[in-house]
């Protein structure tokens, strides 16, 4: 299957899929077309159940440096307005999309992360960062609110909303290290290694059912902002129900006995 982005580079890896930010000379920094590569792909995962779980990184070094500034949807004249208001749109959709995708998204972090940047590692479901990684919501540097694509929902879930508020507020630096503590990432992995530890990851991932792991992620999705621990436990139960009854689930039950890895029918 031919890719037709221009600065999305997607390698497949049986039922993993390596997606880069492939503008390295502009430190993957977020134009219109970077912007609609993303969309699509993700929008193209809500029907794709032949990949299971992504790896996000960027090319280069930096993983993204945010908006592209320089790029014709920030530029002055006519028309600049709407032409914001489409890439916001967008920017925001993409969002959206990376959560209602079943497939677990794991960002590789490295180098600057700012903007936009920071908003699409934020919406991925594990983040593992290099050493030399530095984040910050780099909006309100530039004038604008230090929330946008979400930010202001999903920092203050990660970190607590006094820290979000702190880096928010003032578009201050994340270290790797900050990071770590906060649980803002998951773990620190040499720049060199953390493909290789992502797809480590990955492959754990790939041990649970196709169905049960996609419920999974579903089920976080949605009890993370769940109303009470009786709407929580409803949500599970309807999971768990579903999945007893999968040949999948047998597998499972088999394999775990005998030792050895399971072979899913996705049944």
């Amino acid at each position: 299957m031919k890719d037709n982005y221009q600065f999305l580079s997607i390698e497949r890896r049986g039922d993993i899929d390596i997606v880069s930010l492939n503008r390295p000379e502009a430190l993957n920094s977020l134009n219109k077309q970077l912007f609609s590569d993303l969309y699509n792909y993700f929008l193209g995962l809500q029907s794709n159940y032949h990949t299971r779980i992504v790896l996000l990184r960027g090319e280069g070094r930096a993983f993204c440096a945010g908006a592209d500034l320089d790029s014709s949807a920030f530029a002055s004249g006519e028309g600049r307005e709407s032409q914001q208001y489409e890439v916001q749109r967008q920017a925001s959709a993409l969002i959206k999309l990376m959560r209602s995708c079943s497939q677990p998204i794991i960002a590789l972090c490295h180098g600057p992360i700012c903007g936009g940047g920071f908003s699409l590692v934020l919406a991925a479901d594990v983040r593992l960062a290099a050493p030399c990684t530095k984040m910050n919501a780099a909006y309100i540097k530039v004038g604008l609110t230090g929330t946008d694509m979400g930010s202001g929902y999903f920092l203050p879930r990660i970190i607590g909303f006094s820290n979000a508020a702190m880096y928010l507020y003032t578009g201050r630096f994340i270290t790797a290290e900050r990071a770590l503590a906060m649980g803002l990432v998951s773990e620190l992995v040499e720049k060199d290694q953390l493909l290789e530890q992502g797809l480590l990851l990955a492959d754990d991932m790939l041990q649970a059912s196709p169905l049960g792991l996609r419920l999974t992620k579903e089920a976080l999705t949605a009890t993370v902002d769940s109303p009470s621990l009786d709407a929580a436990v409803a949500i599970e139960d309807r999971q768990q129900n579903l999945l007893m009854g999968t040949a999948d689930h047998q597998e499972a039950v088999t394999a775990f006995k005998e030792k050895r890895r399971p072979n899913y029918k996705n049944t």
